[in-house]
């Protein structure tokens, strides 16, 4: 599937995005389902790059479902689900593809979690890197010049699917490309999936050395937002 075919609806989809503090207090969340409506009337954030970057990496057949004003780190951003206009696996922890953007139009993450990605034969470490540093390119290339490779390796997502009726956990594998951002500290990483595709995008990442824990909140990882209370539609 071609970026352009991608681009424009997704596009046209973000492009109602609000920005609004996230709720204080509580990191509960309930997604706001576009088919009802969406009760905010603050200004609209203008999205288009990061939208077109991350509608190249939408697989084909899903639709939005949800939506959600949250907060990065303090800061303002939206989060936007889409899941599977079939429905297959369209529960928290299946399949989705969501994608974060800043209150500025940055695109802060995307994470694709789809059942094509099992399996399959992982790049190597050389071909993982000059496709995450093409990736930055087109989508962060400001994070360049300041950009240190900590190390390469294979990491896990976990996926839940129905297959004959039975639900399976199952294990989606890419390459993950761990780099500091020299310029202020933070971390960002790019993970490649056996089809040489981006599966998932993270920038801005605190990470508090002591105890050791990821500090910035992780609303891209179902793991943590059923940790968190969320809940569907």
């Amino acid at each position: 599937m071609t970026p352009g075919r991608i681009a424009i609806p997704l596009a046209g989809a973000i492009a109602l995005l609000v920005c609004q503090p996230a709720p204080t207090g509580s990191t509960a969340l309930a997604f706001t389902n576009p088919k009802k409506g969406n009760a905010v009337t603050t200004a609209t954030l203008t999205v288009q790059p990061a939208a077109a970057t991350a509608g190249a990496f939408m697989p084909a057949g899903y639709a939005e479902m949800a939506r959600r004003r949250v907060a990065v780190d303090g800061e303002r951003a939206e989060l936007v689900r889409y899941q599977r206009s079939d429905g297959r696996n369209a529960v928290l922890g299946g399949e989705h593809f969501s994608t974060v953007i800043a209150a500025d139009g940055r695109l802060k993450g995307f994470t694709r979690m789809d059942l094509d990605l099992a399996g399959g034969q992982l790049p190597s470490r050389e071909e993982t890197r000059a496709i995450a540093m093409d990736f930055l390119r087109v989508a962060a290339p400001e994070l360049l010049p300041a950009q240190e490779i900590s190390w390469i390796e294979p990491h896990d997502e976990p996926l839940r699917v129905v297959r004959n009726g039975k639900t399976e956990n199952l294990t989606l594998t890419g390459m993950k490309v761990k780099m500091r951002n020299r310029a202020d500290g933070r971390w960002m990483w790019v993970i490649v999936g056996a089809d040489r595709k981006v599966m998932v995008f993270e920038r801005d990442i605190v990470w508090v050395t002591l105890p050791g824990h990821r500090k910035t909140e992780k609303w891209l990882d179902d793991t943590w937002l059923a940790e968190n209370g969320t809940t569907l539609p």
